[in-house]
């Protein structure tokens, strides 16, 4: 059975959405030196904080981790990411095993010390608004000013990863990084234009319950279909009651259901994991009658894809890739 990423927001209160990491007007403080150094305030999650307006020593958590390798912040220390590691660069990974790690998976797995120790002018939590009452922020922000830039839906990884960028004063290295993915999305959009139109889609998740005889059945906006609909493919339906974050657009009906939820799709995309293999979660779906029997399996439209949880323009990218790969065969029919 399939483990959800314990950083990942499910069934959390959802943040507003576009808020957007605000900049007042340049002021000043004083660095570990007594030496002055240039501050603004920053619109956080956790209120208007002031930080460096050029960080020199930050500490990075969640989903902030690959954001900031990726934009080549000035980091000292991390948690651990493991769910992201098959997607990094090789460059990326090396910088990431270079790295103190200063946390683990969880919130709960905060090393202060270490955090203390590593020196940071900036710390940037990125993890759920509900997963902060596991971090001690008051002992962390008698350290260094604390950001608190976390997800609220899958598909506002974009968004994000802009805050965190601009909070580590990155937003050229981000900029260039979201020109890439968008003129990729762009090619294959066009590429796929034609034989896209007229079809909707369903995707299987990898986050089903074998042991519970759950499916993960995931709609337009989550992890496994906001990239793809970047390309133009087209998801329908919507959960059957929205439960708040990743629960507005994902849910997890009993195995009973896979005629209902997806006996309307066209097509259906589902998720593979980062080697290219089917999760459990999601052969326990494939080696289903119920499954064999649907229009979409019969008819030969099912795409399996990778990577579909990328949080990231550069991580995006493998996941452009293989959509690419997995909808080539539409071209030829």
């Amino acid at each position: 059975m399939s483990t959800r990423p314990s950083w990942r927001l499910v069934g959390a209160t959802v943040l507003a959405l576009g808020l957007l990491a605000g900049c007042g007007a340049t002021d000043s403080g004083t660095d570990d030196t007594g030496g002055d150094v240039a501050t603004r305030v920053f619109q956080a999650d956790n209120g208007d904080i002031t930080i460096p307006a050029d960080p020199k020593r930050v500490v990075a958590t969640g989903y902030a981790v690959p954001v900031l390798i990726e934009a080549d912040a000035a980091l000292v220390g991390i948690s651990t990411w493991k769910r992201g590691l098959a997607m990094m660069t090789e460059e990326d990974l090396a910088t990431y095993e270079g790295l103190d790690k200063i946390a683990g998976e969880t919130a709960a797995e905060t090393n202060y010390e270490a955090i203390a120790n590593a020196k940071p002018d900036l710390i940037v939590i990125g993890v759920p608004a509900p997963v902060l009452a596991d971090i001690d922020l008051d002992r962390l922000e008698s350290i260094a000013p604390v950001v608190a830039i976390g997800p609220t839906v899958p598909s506002a990884w974009r968004d994000l990863s802009r805050r965190q960028s601009d909070a580590a004063g990155r937003l050229d290295n981000f900029e260039a990084a979201k020109t890439a993915y968008e003129t990729k999305a762009a090619e294959l959009k066009t590429k796929y234009a034609d034989a896209l139109t007229g079809l909707e889609f369903g995707h299987l998740g990898a986050y089903g319950a074998v042991a519970a005889g759950t499916f993960h059945r995931e709609f337009a906006g989550s992890w496994g279909t906001n990239i793809a609909q970047d390309v133009g493919v087209t998801y329908y339906g919507e959960v059957k009651k929205k439960g708040g974050g990743g629960l507005d657009v994902t849910e997890y009906p009993s195995i009973e259901e896979v005629p209902a939820s997806f006996g309307a799709a066209d097509a259906i995309t589902y998720t593979l994991q980062a080697d290219g293999t089917v999760s459990e979660a999601v052969q326990r779906v494939l080696d289903t009658d119920l499954w064999k029997n649907l229009p979409a399996v019969k008819a030969g439209l099912v795409f399996p894809v990778r990577y579909t949880e990328a949080a990231t323009f550069a991580s995006a990218l493998k996941t452009l890739d293989s959509l690419d790969q997995a909808l080539a065969p539409l071209l030829t029919r």
